[in-house]
């Protein structure tokens, strides 16, 4: 057996998934090809559809691969939460963009993509719905703790969702607006959806 030969075999799923992430950062969502990854890892690219049928599969379990993780740090991050409110600033903090970046980018690749892609767009819905269940779930928690005010979490958390996401784009794709401001402004507006003192989340 050639040495190509003995890689493809020692190859698995998960290995395939990472490279792929890693490589969705670096080149796109719309503009990665099986063959980049099959070179990425020393393989063939028979391999990567014997794994995953086509590029459309590969690609959507890419996305969801590399947002299960960001949303296993936020499960830990929340668990390790002392309060509502501390476990309110966790979930800010990795909600919006940060440090690389590169799940934002890849989440704004995803929404684009999405609009022609049933695969991508099933698997997008799928997540933002875990996103903002997770973020209800601490709303929710709260209020029935009396630390936030708040008729109505599920609202509140649709519009603080969508002012993340226009935040994040302005940020991550215009440069119009700082980290700085994104923080503050999601901070302030929180805070004002649940009753608290403005600056209480930064």
């Amino acid at each position: 057996m050639t040495r190509r030969g003995r890689r493809a075999v020692e190859v698995r799923r998960e290995e395939i998934l990472t490279a792929t992430t890693d490589l969705l950062d670096r080149i796109g969502l719309s503009s990665i090809r099986v063959a980049d990854v099959a070179e990425e890892l020393g393989v063939s690219p028979g391999l990567v559809f014997y794994h995953f049928g086509t590029k459309d599969n590969l690609v959507a379990e890419a996305f969801a691969h590399a947002v299960d993780r960001d949303l296993s740090r936020l499960d830990g991050a929340t668990a390790r939460g002392t309060d509502p409110a501390d476990r309110l600033r966790r979930v800010l903090r990795l909600y919006g963009p940060t440090g690389t970046a590169a799940g934002w980018r890849l989440w704004i690749d995803a929404w684009a993509l999405a609009q022609r892609e049933p695969v991508i767009r099933k698997v997008l819905r799928r997540l933002d719905q875990r996103w903002s269940a997770s973020l209800l779930e601490v709303v929710e928690q709260g209020v029935v703790e009396g630390a936030f005010a708040c008729a109505d979490p599920a609202a509140s958390v649709a519009r603080v969702s969508a002012l993340l996401d226009g935040l994040s784009v302005a940020t991550l794709v215009y440069r119009s607006v700082t980290r700085a401001q994104l923080r503050e402004w999601v901070a302030a507006a929180v805070a004002r959806e649940l009753g608290l003192e403005d600056d209480s989340l930064l």
